[in-house]
């Protein structure tokens, strides 16, 4: 229903000037403008100079609309767009074009810290955040010990938050924001920040509140398991513009399959065996096998070039590897000096969450390069796992592994 739309972007873009002159988005920005300004007059040479000006479109023409309730996950790589676009929602800064419309109390939870006086004192902060959300004293009174209870810091709420780490900062400013009824609430990357438990228990929160009292939240995550068990909807940015938009199954499939993952490294200053680049293909990805190209340089050849991958969680726990000595005679391919080699692993215990892939070169008898977390990818299974599956010990296990070299 028409009516039941509480948020609408249309056509919203944002521009920056990079180099000496900057978008005045703040006081802040202009006082440091000024400041520049006035230096760079009274520096010799630089009076009258020319200032090189770069224009750069962090959004561009996006539009969406948001229903009462709905829970949008926004998906993209670093420097897509998503916490400018959060930011633009915040009123922390203003589109340089395109109109947005929003209907109700909004809650930001951005950067550690913002809405936050640092020199106020957890208690006087919970205060101060409800009367800009436009809340009475009374309300956030009656508010008050939920809150308390659920941040866990009653025994520094009377601490002055410039003290608090960055763990409790969140914890306080997520509780302040669920528990203040705003009509929408915007969740940025920052409860990356707090442990396991903390997040578990902040998922589960929006959960129920988008469920019981209809809130509107848009939440930003590079956790593939977190969108897909809390949002309904999706929105992928690519470069600033939409990429794809619809139910949040659909636009994860589509942003973690699509496109490559690859990193190239220079060569190094001694003339030696090294890796110059690392390629893991998300649309290969099926459920529980990988495709890892890695390539390789020497100045001499390498009998044979052996390459060893590792599958590592976010956390830095490896659940699964292989390498080329322990194909054995399976894997004799003839010595060569440069080419790919594709390590081809099969069975791995994937389930929706970020990997990181790390890989080694060397030849029969010794390694000579190493890229620990050379890159990552993130996965999405086709069905949601709440618990972990089972470890798989690196290299062994009911998961193989196959290789094939294309040399150059």
């Amino acid at each position: 229903m028409p009516g039941d739309t509480i948020i609408t972007v249309d056509n919203v873009s944002k521009r920056y000037l990079l180099g000496h002159q900057a978008d005045d988005d703040t006081l802040r920005d202009r006082m440091a403008r000024g400041i520049r300004s006035a230096m760079e007059w009274m520096r010799p040479g630089t009076r009258g100079a020319r200032r090189t000006v770069e224009e750069f479109w962090a959004l561009k023409n996006v539009s969406f609309e948001l229903q009462r309730g709905q829970v949008l996950g926004i998906m993209g790589r670093n420097g897509a767009g998503k916490s400018t676009l959060l930011k633009i929602l915040s009123r922390i800064t203003e589109p340089t074009t395109g109109r947005i419309q929003m209907r109700g109390r909004v809650a930001s939870l951005l950067e550690v810290g913002t809405g936050f006086h640092p020199e106020l004192t957890g208690r006087e902060n919970v205060y101060l955040n409800g009367v800009i959300l436009g809340m009475s004293r009374a309300e956030i009174a009656r508010k008050f010990d939920e809150i308390v209870a659920f941040s866990e810091i009653e025994r520094f709420l009377d601490t002055p938050v410039k003290h608090y780490s960055s763990g409790m900062y969140v914890r306080l400013a997520f509780a302040i924001a669920a528990h203040l009824e705003p009509e929408i609430l915007i969740v940025d990357e920052v409860l990356a920040v707090g442990d396991a438990q903390f997040q578990k228990k902040c998922l589960n929160k929006v959960s129920e509140v988008t469920r019981s009292d209809g809130r509107t939240v848009l939440f930003v995550s590079h956790n593939s398991a977190a969108l897909q068990s809390i949002c309904n909807a999706g929105l992928w940015l690519s470069q600033g513009q939409v990429a794809g938009q619809g139910p949040i199954n659909e636009c994860l499939a589509a942003y973690l399959h699509t496109g490559s993952h690859r990193a190239d490294f220079p060569a190094p200053a001694v003339d030696r065996p090294h890796i110059t680049s690392v390629r893991v293909d998300p649309g290969v990805l099926a459920e529980g096998r990988i495709e890892v190209e890695v390539g390789f340089a020497s100045p001499f050849p390498l009998s044979p070039p052996v390459v060893g991958v590792i599958v590592s969680s976010k956390l830095g726990y490896p659940i699964a590897g292989s390498n080329g000595r322990m194909a054995g005679k399976a894997w004799q391919p003839q010595p060569t000096r440069a080419g790919v080699v594709t390590a081809h692993l099969d069975h791995v215990p994937l389930h929706s969450d970020t990997y990181h892939i790390s890989v080694y070169l060397g030849d029969a008898s010794m390694d000579y390069d190493q890229k620990l977390d050379a890159v990552e990818f993130d996965y999405v299974s086709p069905r949601f796992h709440p618990q972990m599956p089972p470890l798989h010990v690196i290299g062994q296990g009911d998961f193989g592994w196959r290789w094939s070299l294309r040399a150059d």
